[in-house]
C-alpha cells in the first residue's frame, strides 16, 4: 500500500473521529471502533467504551467534559502512518500512526496512537487507540538550558544550584524514597515540571544498588553478559544496551556505539552512569539516609511527617507526597527445620559475593529462576564439586538470543529519539498484548527455542508458559507484567549447563530439613538458598505500617481488571502516596504520568 494511501486512510478516520468528539456524539465516536475494540484501559467492546464516554463528570458526559479537539495527524516522525501486521494465526494487519490533540478541560496537550484494520464490510475501524496527556497548558515540561548565558546574571552556577537545593531541603513537595533508576528518573521528571523533589538513598553512593551486585564469572564468553536487568532481575551483573539505547535513562542516552559503552554494559558502568546522571541533572539527594519511623499523614494539612536518619542526624520532613521507589521487594527468607544447627553457609542470593570459597564443595541452590541460574553458573565457573538446582515449580525459559530477536529489536532506525520509541511501545494495551500471546505469539517464541526446551525437558527440568495451570500460555511477557519476572529464566548459558549435567536438577521438591552436617541434603556443609523476593506491598507495610497499608489495594505491579499496572505511577489508594516501580523503560515513560498527576494536584485541578 502506497504511503499516500496510508496517510489518506488515517487522515479520513481521524477527521471523522474529531467531529464525533468535538460534537459530543458518543454513538458516532464509538462507531469508529471494531466491536471488540480495546483501549489502554482494556475496555473491550463498544458497550464498555460507550459507558465510559457517557459517565457524567461535573454535570456533563465525559466526552463533552474533556473536549478533545484539534486532531492532527503526525506525519513528520517515525510514528507517521505505516502498515502493521500483528503476530498470530489471525494475521491482523492494517494502518498505524500517531496524532496530536488538545484537551479542553483541563487545558492540556495530548498525543494518541491508533491501529486501524478493516471490518467485515471493508470499513476502516480502530483495533486499538491509545491517548496520552503530554503537558498541562502553561505548565509544560521545561527543556530549556537552566544555566545558559543571559543578561543580568549575578550568581554563579554553583550558587544557583546551592540555593535551589536549600529550598528543596527546607520544604520538599515530594519525598522520593530510593535513589535507584526509578527514583532518579522520577526526580528528574519532577524537576523539569517545576516540582521540588528530594531523594533519600540508604547507600553511600548513587548507583550502589547496581555496584554491589555480585561479580559473576560464567563458563562461556557470551554468557557473561545479561539481558535480564531490563526486567529487574536483581542478580544480573551486566546490562544489555541495544543499538538504539532502548534501556537508557530519561533525558540522557548512553554514549552511542563507543568502545567504553559496548552493547553489553557491566554493572559497575551502569552504576557510574547513574551517579553522573544525578550530578548532571542536579538532583537533590541525601545519601546514607533512610526513613527512621513510620510516616504519619495529616489529612487536614495534606502533608506527611517523615523522620529521616541522615547519617548521624535525625531530620523531620513534611512533604505533600511520598514516592516509594524501593525496588522489587526485600529478600524472602524461608524457615526450614535445622537451620539453626546447620554448619555450612546459608544465605539469600542478594548476598552472594564469592563463589570461590565453595571450590571443591557440593552446593545446593533452591529455586530455578534468573538469580539461581546466574549463581549456578558462577559456582560451576569457580570449580564447585557439584552444583544442584532445586526446582520447586515449573519455569518459563527464554534464551537471550530469542529475547533479543522478539523483544529488543527496535522498529525504528538507530538514533531515533527515545521518546518516539517509548510512545510507540506503550501504545499497545497490555492486556491485548497478552491476548496476542495466547493466540499464537508464544508458539513462535517456543519454536525459536525448541532445541533448548527439548534438552531441558529430557533432563527433568519442568517448563511452563502459563501463570497457572490451564490459564493459557501468556509467555515471558505474562510473567514480566504480572510477577516482575518471578518464575522465569532468561537463559544466558545455564540451560546448557543443565543439559550437560554440570548443573543437576531436583525437580518438584522443596527443602524439609537441614542436617547439622548437611548429610540429608547430600551436601558438604555449604548451602545457598535462593527464594526470590517478598511482594512489594509487604516491603511497603514494613515501612508504612498497617494503618496506612490497610487503605491500599493488596498488590503493587501486575495487571488489574482494566489492564493497567497495579498502583504503579498512579494513585495508590492513599492520599499523597505513590509507587515508582519497574525497569528503565517503565520508569522513563510512566514518570511523566506520575509527574502530571502530582502537578495537577498542586494546581488544584485534580
Amino acid at each position: 500500500m502506497a504511503l499516500q494511501d496510508l496517510s489518506a486512510i488515517a487522515g479520513d478516520w481521524l477527521k471523522s473521529l474529531e467531529i464525533a468528539s468535538s460534537t459530543g456524539d458518543t454513538t458516532s465516536f464509538v462507531s469508529h471502533f471494531l466491536s471488540d475494540w480495546v483501549d489502554q484501559r482494556a475496555l473491550s467492546g463498544q458497550e464498555k467504551i460507550r459507558g465510559f464516554l457517557s459517565e457524567v463528570v461535573d454535570g456533563k458526559p465525559r466526552i463533552e467534559h474533556s473536549g478533545l479537539c484539534d486532531f492532527k495527524l503526525d506525519d513528520h516522525t517515525v510514528n507517521a502512518p505505516s502498515p502493521f501486521k500483528l503476530p498470530g494465526p489471525q494475521g491482523i494487519e492494517g494502518v498505524r500512526g500517531a496524532f496530536h490533540f488538545t484537551i479542553t478541560k483541563p487545558a492540556a496537550l495530548g498525543r494518541g496512537f491508533f491501529r486501524l484494520t478493516q471490518d467485515a464490510d471493508g470499513k476502516w475501524k480502530a483495533l486499538t487507540l491509545f491517548t496520552n496527556m503530554q503537558d498541562l497548558v502553561g505548565y509544560e515540561e521545561s527543556l530549556a538550558d537552566q544555566h545558559g548565558l543571559y543578561e543580568g546574571r549575578k550568581i554563579t552556577w554553583e550558587e544557583d544550584v546551592d540555593a535551589r537545593f536549600r529550598a528543596i531541603e527546607a520544604d520538599p513537595t515530594v519525598l522520593i524514597v530510593g535513589g535507584g533508576q526509578s527514583g532518579l528518573m522520577t526526580a528528574a521528571r519532577l524537576c523539569r515540571l517545576g516540582i521540588r523533589a528530594l531523594v533519600i538513598e540508604r547507600n553511600a553512593r548513587v548507583g550502589d544498588s547496581w555496584r554491589q551486585r555480585c561479580d559473576l564469572q560464567v563458563p562461556e564468553p557470551h554468557a557473561a553478559y545479561s539481558l535480564r536487568s531490563q526486567f529487574q532481575c536483581v542478580s544480573s551483573s551486566f546490562y544489555k544496551r541495544l543499538g538504539t539505547n532502548l534501556q537508557t535513562v530519561l533525558y540522557s542516552r548512553y554514549p552511542h556505539a563507543s568502545s567504553t559503552f559496548p552493547k553489553y554494559i557491566p554493572k559497575g558502568k551502569v552504576a557510574n552512569f547513574l551517579d553522573s546522571y544525578a550530578v548532571d541533572h542536579e538532583l537533590c539527594i541525601w545519601l546514607s539516609s533512610s526513613v527512621q519511623s513510620t510516616p504519619v499523614y495529616d489529612s487536614s494539612s495534606g502533608r506527611w511527617t517523615v523522620e529521616v536518619q541522615r547519617g548521624d542526624r535525625t531530620v523531620f520532613l513534611n512533604p505533600k507526597h511520598v514516592v516509594l521507589a524501593t525496588g522489587s521487594g526485600s529478600p524472602r527468607i524461608p524457615i526450614w527445620n535445622g537451620m539453626d544447627e546447620f554448619q555450612g553457609a546459608l544465605y539469600h542470593s542478594d548476598f552472594h559475593k564469592d563463589a570461590e570459597q565453595f571450590r571443591g564443595k557440593r552446593v545446593v541452590v533452591v529455586g530455578a529462576g534468573n538469580a539461581s541460574a546466574d549463581i549456578c553458573q558462577d559456582f560451576v565457573a569457580h570449580g564447585a564439586a557439584e552444583v544442584t538446582m532445586v526446582q520447586r515449580s515449573a519455569t518459563c525459559v527464554v534464551s537471550s538470543s530469542t529475547a533479543e530477536q522478539t523483544h529488543f529489536k527496535s522498529p525504528f532506525p538507530d538514533g531515533t529519539p527515545i521518546d518516539e520509541y517509548d510512545f510507540h511501545a506503550n501504545s499497545m494495551p497490555l492486556a491485548f498484548l497478552l491476548q496476542l500471546n495466547l493466540s499464537g505469539g508464544v508458539q513462535h517464541m517456543k519454536m525459536l527455542d525448541k532445541e533448548l526446551h527439548e534438552g531441558l525437558s529430557k533432563v527433568g527440568f519442568n517448563l511452563t508458559w502459563e501463570l497457572s495451570p490451564g490459564s493459557g500460555e501468556v509467555g515471558f511477557e505474562g510473567f514480566v507484567l504480572n510477577r516482575l519476572t518471578a518464575g522465569t529464566m532468561l537463559d544466558i548459558g545455564c540451560g546448557k549447563l543443565i543439559i550437560e549435567g554440570r548443573v543437576k536438577i531436583k525437580q518438584g521438591q522443596d527443602i524439609s530439613h537441614l542436617d547439622k552436617d548437611g548429610s540429608r541434603s547430600k551436601t558438604d556443609p555449604s548451602f545457598q538458598q535462593i527464594t526470590g523476593n517478598e511482594p512489594i506491598m509487604k516491603t511497603a507495610r514494613t515501612l508504612l505500617g498497617n494503618e496506612i497499608t490497610e487503605h491500599l489495594p493488596p498488590k503493587v505491579w501486575g495487571l488489574d481488571s482494566e489492564g493497567e499496572l497495579n498502583q504503579t505511577y498512579r494513585p495508590s489508594g492513599h492520599p499523597g502516596l505513590w509507587f515508582a516501580v519497574g525497569g528503565f523503560s517503565v520508569s522513563r515513560f510512566f514518570s511523566k504520568h506520575l509527574g502530571l498527576q502530582i502537578l495537577a494536584r498542586e494546581l488544584g485541578i485534580a
